[in-house]
């Protein structure tokens, strides 16, 4: 017989509450070796993350990557560490506050809204079981992932149905399966390169870099390939741009299978040796900056980009906190709210003030 979870004692007065939960990838607990190993321990053995017989990746992760990884990784982290914690952890946590703001100024003031990582503190667990204790009967599960991977979105259902199988009276769920196209997140994406081509003129070449996949995830039928594809191209329409002057690129390739490509440092090795004086790299796969976006491409890629010939290059950070993000989630998360108890937007003057605020992103 499964071992359910104690129940709070029931509040058979209070009104049942209604709650969204922001899942992002996750983060360690601080830029040191000793906090990367259990992290990485957590998010490796994921068996969405990593597709290779359990026995033989016991022996790989334990014996070799959970030795010889945590200390380099360590020293990535503490080269882009803010003083309030890592910068995923950061900005995940301010999208939240927010996020409550604009649906509270959408006419939506008693929604309970609250951030969790899939790895790492605070865990999605934890915040289900607070949120029962608050009351909370029913959750849109927000993960934010643009595109839809199974290796990071199916992963955070899989975290929230582990949890219902060990609760005796579990919520009422719905997920935000991806929002790749939404034309709120593109728009937001296109501004914040708008604004950073009106002050530092335009690139030869604007480089859309995606975090990468094995390729088998393709040839499984998994859609990440395909979104990416889709929300470069409406990038690249929002921003006018002719096919030669943008490329979608991956990133962080990890182990000697192949996966999808082009890959970023090598495309970017290639153009700065093939004469292209000036790219910018933008991370549409991302909603907040983070290890993969602050060191990787501006560090890292930067570098590879310069020492092959190139001369110029510039790093448009993520979305974050601009207001019309924050708007385009907001919308994104009304919409799946509907037909919930406030879910309904019954102000229009308070939707508009919201909307305005959007506006000045």
């Amino acid at each position: 017989m499964p071992r359910y979870a104690p129940e709070p004692a029931p509040n058979h007065g209070a009104p049942r509450r209604t709650a969204v939960l922001l899942v992002n990838l996750g983060t360690p607990e601080a830029p040191t070796a000793a906090a990367l190993r259990p992290y990485l321990k957590q998010f490796l053995w994921d068996p969405r993350v990593v597709e290779i017989p359990r026995l033989v990746w016991w022996l790989i992760l334990n014996l070799f990557v959970l030795t010889l990884r945590p200390g380099k990784s360590a020293a990535k982290y503490a080269k882009i560490w803010m003083a309030e914690g890592s910068p995923l952890k950061v900005h995940t946590e301010r999208q939240a506050k927010l996020l409550k703001g604009w649906l509270g100024e959408a006419g939506t003031a008693d929604l309970a809204v609250a951030w969790a990582m899939r790895y790492g503190q605070p865990s999605i667990a934890g915040v289900l079981d607070q949120f029962k204790h608050d009351g909370v009967e029913r959750v849109l599960v927000v993960p934010l992932y643009p595109q839809f991977a199974a290796s990071s979105t199916a992963s955070v259902m899989d975290d929230v149905a582990d949890w219902i199988k060990r609760s005796r009276n579990p919520l009422e769920f719905r997920f935000i399966k991806h929002f790749h196209d939404h034309p709120g997140y593109i728009a937001a994406v296109a501004a914040s390169v708008k604004e950073h081509w009106a002050i530092h003129g335009r690139p030869d070449t604007l480089v859309m870099s995606f975090h990468g996949l094995p390729r088998r995830s393709l040839d499984l039928g998994d859609p990440y390939y395909c979104e990416c594809q889709k929300t470069g191209r409406l990038l690249a329409e929002a921003l006018g741009l002719e096919q030669d002057r943008f490329l979608v690129t991956f990133q962080s390739r990890f182990g000697k299978a192949e996966w999808l490509q082009p890959y970023t440092q090598p495309t970017l090795e290639k153009l700065g040796a093939g004469g292209t004086a000036r790219v910018d790299v933008i991370c549409p796969g991302f909603v907040a900056d983070c290890l993969e976006t602050l060191e990787e491409i501006a560090l890292e890629c930067k570098a590879a980009f310069l020492s092959s010939g190139g001369k110029e290059f510039h790093y448009i950070p993520c979305v974050n906190e601009r207001s019309d993000w924050i708007a385009a989630l907001g919308d994104l998360v009304s919409a799946h709210l509907a037909g919930w108890p406030l879910a309904a937007r019954s102000d229009p003057a308070a939707v508009a003030r919201a909307k305005a605020l959007g506006a000045k992103g």
